[in-house]
């Protein structure tokens, strides 16, 4: 098998696909399985599972594709006459079929092309010298230098016969292209017939002696002008590269019963070995300096051919010298294989249909009448007559009178239109996946990174050592730290005050991994900071760009796969690097195996490598390698792109098109802002009107009032938002009245939208009075806070109709709501408000209270009586946190837990228990 192309030997695409996707779906099975039973979680799995799964598949579908695309640069180039791509075509399936057909064709057309220049070339060349000579001698004339005598008239003759011998061997090659010449067969006297050729050729005077040794008796049954061309062929050719006086000899015999053969050898220097197989090829001489066109030998193995024989050249015998070509043919020749392809020949008449024979049956097409070409009768039993006939070729088909439609190519005015493959790139085939994201994130010019490579392995073994199997505190903020500053020296955008502000506001989210002990708050940090540092990397700007650069994190693990392989390729020409790893990955697996074999054999030997080597768990190992993959890998991708950071500035809406009537977008957004006036009117009716007018009017108390609706309140915040961003982009801005109208309903709508942002925190905090506070309702609040915040940024860039900053000032204020939060240590907040709520009222939920973490352990036990605190803050949880405790895994909430003092409970406390914390749950 192939290592860099191994399904090459499967012989059908569709096994390949099943195979690429069965071999891909065990492995992800098999990766998710030992994830699980290592007790790994889902979401460290989950993307150790993908790359496992693409990587397979990237192995397994190397030269499926490639093929295909590189047939397409390949076309690309053939549009600009450029014939020498080839395909590289190893499979065995239909694209390695279709791939070497393509090299074929391609071929194919290289050598037409080459043909085609040739003949110009040549028919120039042949055309200029008659040509100039009869000029020349015309003028002559004229100028009445000469006087038209015998000797002048011959030599005019002679260049005339000199083009109607060319001319007639362009139209025998055409026939050759028809083939479509039908045999006139009769009985030939094969020796008459060769000293006719030879009194022929004997007319050029070229000095040569020609001998004929063929037996009197030789009779064949052929078509004598065929033969007859043969031989003038030949007997040219040997005449042109024999010298003055040598001896041409025509010869032929029987061969068989059925069979006979025609030789004519000169004196020549030969034909040269690497040039035997082209001589009969069309323009093929392998002699230029014979002065011939190329296209004699090759009409004569047509004729041959068309006989059902053959012709080639024949090695002189030892101690002779020359060429010997020889014709081996048939005593009588069977149809004419080209009459058996069911292609019939145009109708000389003025009008008829062209009758093609396909297999699925004859095709008529009508042909309107065309002129004929007349032509000149010859005598078909003279071998040197020339031929005059025009070939049976077929007739161009006319198109239909009238004038050319508008717009049609050629049509006057009509713009050029590009050709299939216009946007094709002239070169090289680009990868899959520059095809994949296009001019949206290009690729060029980057190096292979083998330190930033080496760097993310690095960070990546580091996390698979330190971070498993430990709280978060000093290890993980470590990681993440040494994580930031290589992006920060990876990135392009370093040197800007975004990216300044972004580095201060991700160490500031980062900090908490030390000094708070709540890992949803170190989550929600960390989800925030990817935000912040993904919109650093890539200078976002738009609210859209910054979805397309968070976005580019994860595809950067597709997008950056070239740029991978480039480096690891790299890496391997550095001659210690694969070396080392080679030699250390053997040298653990033999250390592993005979290791466990005789530490498995013998007791003693056990003894020592117990005391040797430490005690590592399968499911550890497996747990630290997904850790390690996970957190490498991401910062690879991240790495990626702070090199090459996508062009998100393009991704964006398309510029909205304004109304054409103001009231088009009036009148929504006006009964918009009357719901919202409604609204708060029935808000200020039940604020004034107590807790009797809407237990009245509704029949709920004011608690189930004020809890029922907040979610519908964040809701139509958000919409809100929306309808403003609308209206903006469909209301008309080209006169000062219509930007009057526009900030006018829209602050109108955005102040309305204030009193319902605080009629929603109004209605949470007296919910919260009532049944206490929690952790989720403090987020929620802080969250309609934020909007509220959103709201007035937004009224604010309303006031200056522009809002580009808009985006990021958002960004901004949600990580500073969350720097706040944290720093105001929110589960140490909830707890005092249960505490203050205690104290006031004698109300606790304390089985709640016993949830929260190491954060509120010190309020719990300073704010309530030892009873109460003695069962809601346990000694064996404090000293469980404790006992996990070491230098990486230091954190400022779990070491002030730490430093309380919390002695156990004594048999009256721990009696009172149950009651207290079945006491008082939250509805």
């Amino acid at each position: 098998m192939n290592a860099d192309r191994p399904l090459d030997g499967i012989r059908s695409i569709k096994a390949k696909l099943g195979l690429l996707v069965a071999v891909s779906i065990v492995v992800a099975s098999l990766v998710s399985v030992i994830g699980d039973r290592a007790g790994v979680p889902g979401w460290l799995t989950l993307p150790v599972t993908v790359a496992a799964a693409l990587g397979v598949t990237q192995w397994l579908a190397r030269g499926m594709t490639s093929p295909l695309r590189e047939m397409t640069t390949a076309a690309s180039r053939m549009a600009t006459g450029d014939y020498s791509q080839r395909v590289t075509a190893t499979s065995a399936d239909e694209v390695g079929v279709l791939a070497d057909a393509f090299n074929t064709m391609a071929a194919d057309l290289a050598g037409a092309d080459q043909q085609r220049r040739q003949l110009v070339a040549t028919v120039s060349h042949e055309l200029r010298t008659p040509l100039a000579a009869q000029q020349a001698l015309l003028e002559n004339l004229v100028d009445g230098v000469v006087r038209p005598d015998d000797a002048v008239l011959r030599t005019a003759l002679a260049q005339a016969e000199r083009l109607g011998t060319l001319v007639g061997d362009l139209l025998d090659l055409s026939r050759v292209d028809g083939g479509r010449t039908p045999l006139a067969l009769a009985e030939v006297d094969v020796r008459a017939l060769a000293e006719a050729a030879v009194a022929e050729a004997g007319v050029s005077r070229r000095g040569t002696v020609h001998v004929v040794e063929i037996p009197a008796d030789l009779r064949v049954t052929a078509d004598a002008a065929r033969l007859a061309q043969v031989l003038a062929n030949l007997l040219d050719n040997a005449d042109r590269h024999s010298p003055p006086g040598g001896r041409v000899t025509v010869s032929a015999g029987p061969d068989g019963p059925d069979r006979w053969w025609l030789m004519v050898a000169d004196e020549g220097p030969g034909i040269p070995p690497e040039h035997v197989h082209r001589i009969f090829d069309r323009f093929g001489s392998g002699d230029d300096a014979g002065g011939g066109t190329g296209i004699g030998l090759a009409i004569a193995s047509w004729v041959c051919e068309l006989h059902g024989g053959s012709i080639s050249a024949v090695a002189p015998r030892a101690g002779e010298h020359g060429a010997r070509l020889r014709a081996v043919l048939p005593r009588t020749p069977g149809p004419t294989p080209y009459a058996a392809e069911g292609v019939a020949d145009v109708p000389s008449g003025p009008t008829g249909p062209v009758v093609t024979t396909h297999p699925t049956g004859p095709v008529s097409q009508a042909v309107p009448s065309v002129p004929t070409v007349p032509t000149v009768p010859t005598d078909s039993t003279d071998p040197t007559a020339p031929d005059l006939e025009e070939p049976t070729v077929p007739a161009p088909v006319p198109a239909a009178a009238g004038p050319t439609p508008a717009g049609a190519p050629g049509a006057p005015g009509a713009d050029a239109r590009p050709t299939a493959y216009a946007g094709v790139p002239v070169g090289a085939p680009r990868p899959v996946v520059d095809s994949l994201f296009g001019d949206l994130w290009p690729e060029a010019g980057l190096a292979p990174q083998v330190r930033l490579l080496l760097v993310c392995l690095g960070v990546g073994v580091l996390s698979a050592v330190l971070l498993p199997y430990r709280d978060i505190g000093v290890a993980l903020f470590g990681v993440l730290l040494l994580g930031g500053v290589v992006l920060w020296r990876t990135t392009r955008h370093r040197t800007t005050r975004w990216t300044a502000l972004s580095s201060v506001l991700c160490v500031g989210l980062a900090s908490f991994s030390v000094l708070r002990a709540a890992e949803w708050l170190t989550v929600i940090s960390v989800m925030l900071g990817v935000l912040v540092l993904t919109t650093a990397l890539t200078d976002a700007k738009g609210f859209l760009s910054l979805v397309a650069g968070l976005a580019s994190w994860p595809l950067a693990a597709v997008r950056g796969l070239p740029l991978l392989g480039r480096t690891v390729s790299a890496t391997s020409r550095i001659s210690v690097v694969w070396p080392v790893v080679r030699t250390a990955a053997i040298s653990v697996v033999a250390l592993v195996v005979f290791g466990g074999l005789f530490a498995s054999g013998d007791a003693v030997f056990g003894s020592w490598a117990q005391a040797l080597v430490p005690h590592f768990a399968w499911d550890g190992l497996t747990f630290r390698f997904f850790v390690g993959f996970v957190m490498g890998g991401a910062l690879l991708a991240a790495g990626y792109v702070a090199l090459n950071p996508p062009r998100v500035d393009r991704v964006a809406l398309p510029e909205g098109r304004p109304v054409a009537r103001l009231w088009e977008w009036v009148v929504p957004v006006g009964l918009v802002v009357a719901l919202f006036a409604a609204f708060v009117v029935a808000q200020a009716a039940a604020l004034f009107g107590g807790h009797d007018y809407v237990q009245r009017t509704t029949g709920l108390t004011y608690a189930e009032y004020v809890h029922q609706g907040f979610g519908q309140l964040t809701v139509a915040t958000v919409l809100t938002l929306a309808t403003v961003a609308l209206a903006v982009r469909k209301a008309p801005r080209s006169t000062a009245r219509e930007r009057l109208v526009l900030r006018v309903a829209l602050g109108a709508l955005c102040a309305l939208t204030l009193v319902v942002v605080a009629s929603a925190l109004h209605r949470m905090d007296l919910y919260q009075q009532a049944y206490g506070f929690t952790l989720l309702r403090v987020l929620v609040d802080g969250f309609e806070l934020w909007l509220g915040l959103l709201v007035v940024l937004v009224l604010v860039a309303g006031v200056r109709l522009s809002g580009w900053w808009l985006p990021r000032a958002a960004l901004v204020s949600a990580v500073a709501f969350v720097l706040v939060g944290g720093l105001a240590n929110p589960e140490a907040w909830v707890a005092q408000r249960n505490i203050d709520r205690y104290q006031a009222t004698g109300k606790l939920d304390a089985a709640y209270l016993r949830t929260l973490g190491a954060d509120a352990t010190p309020a719990i036990v300073a704010g309530l009586p030892r009873d109460v605190s003695a069962c809601i803050v346990l000694p064996s949880t404090i000293a469980a946190r404790a006992g996990r405790e070491d230098a990486l895994s230091w954190n400022l909430g779990r070491s002030r837990e730490a430093s309380v003092d919390v002695a156990p409970m004594t048999p009256a406390e721990a009696a009172r228990c149950p009651a207290l914390m079945s006491g008082g749950p939250n509805p």
